[in-house]
């Protein structure tokens, strides 16, 4: 559904002001939740903030719901390189500790450390929780619930998440995308190289009780029963601007189940939630895609926070594994020195991802036709109806799908006036947010692994123990803090850190 369609803003309204609980006397949280908007940065949170202010016709003070809880930031390099990848930055939230990039669940020697959700689950029999609109096994929710070198193994992952590890199952309930690791080889649908039915093997050798995928139905209506695996989609669940809300929940829907049927025992819980596909939006440079996800986050973040206030007993915490695309709001579109401006109704226009008018295209029969360009694609799609003769060339020329989605995005990101530096991810620091118990120790600027010291501390965690357990047949792992020495030496080897003139490629030059 398009935001512009919204008559109210309901949950986005609110002006609240951050609060701590714990000067209610309470010292530590029984339940902490863990939210990683996937991509995020500090630009995207503006553009989003700015956009819906202008939708609604809004003062322009107006925040949002994460706004209204903002304590610091978040620093993002991983041990390999400035620049992290999601595995790499989640890792640092799971498992407390600086890693490479594609490592998912491991130290950088590729020995696996053990993560908070599995000590919250084997030390304190909490109940345990991973919501995402990616595929289940992607890198953010992997990165809590399993250990390999490379994070592109999701059949493996898979296999370890539904407890077939050295720790047996952890994980209590899993929503999100991505069936298809899950589903033997020749069953529509699946993307696995071999006959394992991993539904079956959950339910039958790990003691799932309720496992479905693909059905909305059984979601709304049928009683989900602990520990529960529901999957919506084979890959990655659609971007929120294309979701068809008859056959996929929304993130704050799955939030919100996933709340109650963790909710209710004495031991508390732990949930992870991501919004995934905020970070792959900013890969195409698609400023429609990522607004919308961004914006559902938002929701979810509403939905959070009203569940810490029914339950003073809890912190939430919010912050992005790095940021994606390196947007800037404001474009230099002609030589001439800059205008101070970006148009937020340009994006107002548009009713599709770009990934998705992409698809469209092709999948059409060729030669295009450009009427269907202008009017289907253009006009109904992006909200553009003054497309040029060399754009519309270049859109009927071009066979590459994945070319087609980013020449899409730029041609509205041009129009809107809105910059990207990159279809990859960068360095810069992202916002931290917290609500509820203790979230004043949050405050300031953080290495993305003091997250995960301080889950590991309000939980009373020893990630030691839970690391031991995962390697006790290793003999050549042992446990040992990082020296400031050995910090010094994460950066000395920092791929990329010093330049080497052989990688260097500039456009001018090619």
């Amino acid at each position: 559904m398009m935001i512009g369609a919204w008559v109210t803003p309901p949950i986005l309204s609110s002006n609240q002001q951050a609060s701590s609980t714990s000067e209610t006397g309470m010292n530590k949280p029984r339940n902490v939740i863990m939210m990683i908007s996937d991509g995020l940065g500090p630009a995207s949170v503006s553009y989003a903030r700015s956009y819906f202010q202008h939708l609604h016709q809004l003062p322009y003070d107006h925040q949002l719901p994460l706004d209204t809880i903002h304590v610091g930031q978040s620093r993002t390099r991983s041990s390999s390189t400035l620049v992290t990848d999601s595995a790499a930055g989640a890792t640092a939230f799971s498992c407390g500790l600086k890693t490479y990039n594609g490592a998912v669940g491991v130290d950088p020697k590729g020995n696996p450390c053990g993560t908070v959700l599995e000590a919250a689950k084997l030390q304190h029999h909490m109940r345990t929780g991973l919501v995402a609109t990616s595929r289940i096994t992607h890198a953010t929710p992997a990165s809590f619930s399993a250990h390999i070198r490379d994070r592109d193994r999701e059949n493996h992952i898979a296999v370890q998440q539904i407890g077939n590890n050295p720790l047996g199952r952890t994980v209590d309930l899993m929503f999100g995308g991505g069936y298809c690791h899950f589903l033997p080889k020749g069953t529509h649908g699946s993307c696995r190289k071999d006959d394992r039915d991993l539904f079956k093997e959950a339910q039958e050798k790990h003691g799932w009780q309720t496992v479905f995928y693909n059905n909305r139905t059984a979601f709304d209506n049928e009683t989900i029963e602990l520990p529960a695996i529901a999957l919506f989609a084979d890959d990655h669940m659609d971007y929120e601007i294309d979701r068809d809300p008859a056959k996929q929940p929304s993130l704050t829907e799955m939030a919100d189940k996933a709340l109650t049927l963790l909710s209710g025992s004495e031991e508390g819980f732990f949930l992870m939630i991501e919004g995934s596909r905020i970070d792959m939006a900013a890969h195409s440079n698609d400023p429609a895609g990522h607004l919308h996800d961004i914006l559902e986050y938002q929701n979810t973040i509403s939905l959070v926070k009203d569940f810490v206030d029914q339950n003073p007993d809890t912190i939430m915490i919010s912050t992005s594994d790095h940021e994606t695309g390196g947007l800037s709001l404001a474009r230099q579109v002609t030589p001439a020195y800059p205008k101070y401006l970006w148009y937020p109704d340009v994006v107002a226009n548009a009713s599709h991802s770009t990934v998705f008018l992409a698809n469209m295209l092709h999948k059409q029969p060729k030669p295009l036709d450009d009427q269907y360009i202008i009017e289907t694609i253009l006009q109904q799609g992006l909200g553009i109806t003054d497309a040029t003769k060399k754009e519309l060339r270049y859109l009927k020329s071009t066979t590459s799908e994945k070319n087609l989605d980013k020449y899409l995005a730029d041609m509205l990101s041009i129009r809107a006036q809105l910059g990207w530096a990159t279809h990859g991810h960068s360095g810069v620091d992202v916002n931290l947010y917290a609500y509820g118990v203790n979230a004043d120790e949050l405050r300031g600027s953080h290495e993305n692994i003091f997250i995960g010291d301080f889950i590991s501390r309000m939980l009373d965690l020893n990630l030691n123990e839970t690391t031991q357990s995962l390697n006790h047949n290793n003999n050549d792992f042992h446990v040992i803090p990082l020296t400031d020495d050995d910090k010094i030496e994460y950066t000395n080897h920092l791929d990329k850190y010093h330049s080497n003139p052989r990688n260097l490629r500039h456009l001018t030059f090619d």
